[in-house]
């Protein structure tokens, strides 16, 4: 943080949206891009999968690494992001991005009731025969050259094709579904591989941390 400037983090995404909707940002979310900068650097993370929303914090993560090395020493790897652009922006069920935040989403481990009811919610235009939301979220699940005939043969019919993704979803999530009921039913194992990779984490994280404080002169 004491190598970027205010103006810097200024031109943040969130920062920027949140200050143009009239809600008074505060200090974390300010810093966050930091933080998240903190995050990848300390591993020395090559490639970021991301979506389009956070490919700022990856370039903001970059310029972190070229302050960083320029000051102290070469320590930090300037990680590159990896968007596919099939699911750079996934929409929600309003046609903005998905989010919890937006409560827009789409329950993908609830039961199959859920799911129904969340993707029958989602937006269509009363006057168009194509529901596009619905279209560029059911993309995501079937290829387009399959849905097309689909949703030519079912114009203006919103209920068939919103009931098509509901079973599309359902099935595509299924055996993760299955999965996730698995270690629910065992959490001493899910705790095991979680404190085994926070283990794992802390070694990397300690490591780098001592070169980092040696760089800087706090560590003889």
């Amino acid at each position: 943080e004491c190598l970027v400037t205010v103006p810097f983090l200024n031109q943040a995404h969130a920062y920027k949206d949140k200050v143009a909707k009239g809600v008074e940002a505060n200090a974390g979310l300010f810093n966050y891009p930091m933080l998240m900068a903190a995050d990848i650097l300390l591993y020395d993370a090559e490639v970021i999968p991301v979506g389009n929303d956070q490919r700022q914090h990856v370039e903001y993560a970059r310029e972190a690494v070229t302050k960083f090395n320029n000051a102290y020493d070469d320590l930090f790897t300037p990680p590159q992001e990896l968007i596919l652009d099939s699911v750079g922006v996934v929409p929600g069920t309003n046609g903005e991005k998905m989010s919890k935040s937006y409560k827009n989403t789409i329950p993908l481990f609830g039961l199959q009731d859920d799911i129904t009811k969340a993707v029958m919610s989602i937006k269509t235009d009363s006057d168009g025969a194509f529901p596009e939301h619905v279209f560029n979220i059911h993309k995501l699940y079937r290829k387009e050259e399959e849905l097309k005939p689909l949703y030519e043969s079912n114009k203006n019919n919103y209920k068939a094709l919103k009931e098509a993704l509901a079973a599309d979803i359902h099935s595509f999530m299924k055996e993760s579904q299955t999965r996730r009921d698995e270690l629910q039913k065992n959490p001493d194992e899910v705790m095991r591989v979680l404190s085994d990779g926070a283990d794992k984490a802390k070694e990397i994280a300690a490591k780098k941390m001592k070169q980092v404080r040696k760089a800087i002169g706090i560590l003889g």
